[in-house]
Formats: structure tokens, sequence, C-alpha cells
């Protein structure tokens, strides 16, 4: 390990100039010979290697159906639809984009069951939204049963909001 003090050299810089801007008068051109060659065609043997492309059976591939039950799925979106024209009485912002609703899970034989939390434990419709709640769900075709389970862990609190439920209230 060296131990020897090193020496350095300060310099105190009052301005730098400024680099010269790029013209296009500046601008280099290309030979002429390398633009006729990046001009020709391919050759057969190009083409059809460039045709055994990894992709192709990949992009060609239509997408799945979601389930109906899961994300993207009919019905799942169907409750989803559902809960955003509930609307918190106080609030002029539906209860899914309040960030209200903690899960929905549907079951393959059309149980659904909805968990969801209010704004505070005093809430004036703390009764009755669960209840609206579930009678909305169980009108959604493809739902056979629905359940509403309230829960107060974790608290809501705004930073559940979605942006569009932000951007209505102006806190964006």
């Amino acid at each position: 390990m060296n131990t020897e003090p090193r020496n350095f050299q300060v310099e105190e810089v009052t301005e730098v100039p400024t680099p010269p801007r790029a013209k296009v008068e500046d601008a280099v051109e290309v030979p002429t010979p390398l633009v006729t060659q990046l001009a020709t065609p391919e050759s057969a043997a190009q083409k059809l290697e460039r045709k055994r492309d990894y992709l192709d059976g990949f992009l060609a591939e239509k997408p799945a159906d979601a389930p109906s039950g899961e994300p993207g799925g009919a019905t799942y979106e169907a409750i989803v639809t559902a809960l955003r024209e509930i609307y918190d009485p106080e609030i002029p912002v539906n209860i899914y984009d309040l960030g209200l609703i903690y899960g929905v899970d549907v079951s393959a034989d059309g149980h659904a069951a909805v968990t969801m939390t209010l704004t505070t434990p005093n809430c004036p419709v703390a009764e009755s939204m669960p209840t609206e709640v579930e009678m909305r769900v169980a009108t959604v075709p493809g739902v056979r049963e629905a359940e509403v389970n309230l829960v107060w862990d974790p608290p809501w609190d705004p930073a559940k909001m979605s942006d569009d439920a932000k951007l209505e209230l102006g806190m964006l």
C-alpha cells in the first residue's frame, strides 16, 4: 500500500467557451459508391433468410380470450362496469375509481365476491352501500350469486383513488 502523499493541482475556471454549433454546410457527404451499394436489391437468398423470422408465428397468433371471471373476462368487466355506476353520495366519484373496491372474485359457477371498504367507519352509507353493491352485482349477466365483504384493513386513503377520480376532484 502506497502511503506517499499525493499532490493535486487545482485550477479555478471562471468561464467556459461555448462550443461551436453544428451547421448543415459542415455535413459530410456519403461517397457515391457507398450509396449505390446500399441501394442494390436483395438477392433471393437474402429474401428467404429474412422470411424466417421467429416472430412470424407469434405475431399471427390471436390472443386467447380471458376466462369470464378474470380481469379482461366478460363477467368480471361487466361487474366493474356495474360498480362504476355506484357513486358515493358525499363525493361525486364512483366507488370503483374512488378506490373503495379492493377486489372482485368471480368463480366458474357464477359466484361473485366483492371486497370493499368505505372512506370511514362512520360513513353515513355504511349500512346501505354494501347492500346496493350486492344488488347491482347480482344483476350482472353471468352472476348467479353476489356477496360483499366489508373490510376496514387496510384503511382507505386518497392514494387508492384512480387518476380519473383525482382529476375529477381537482387533486391532480
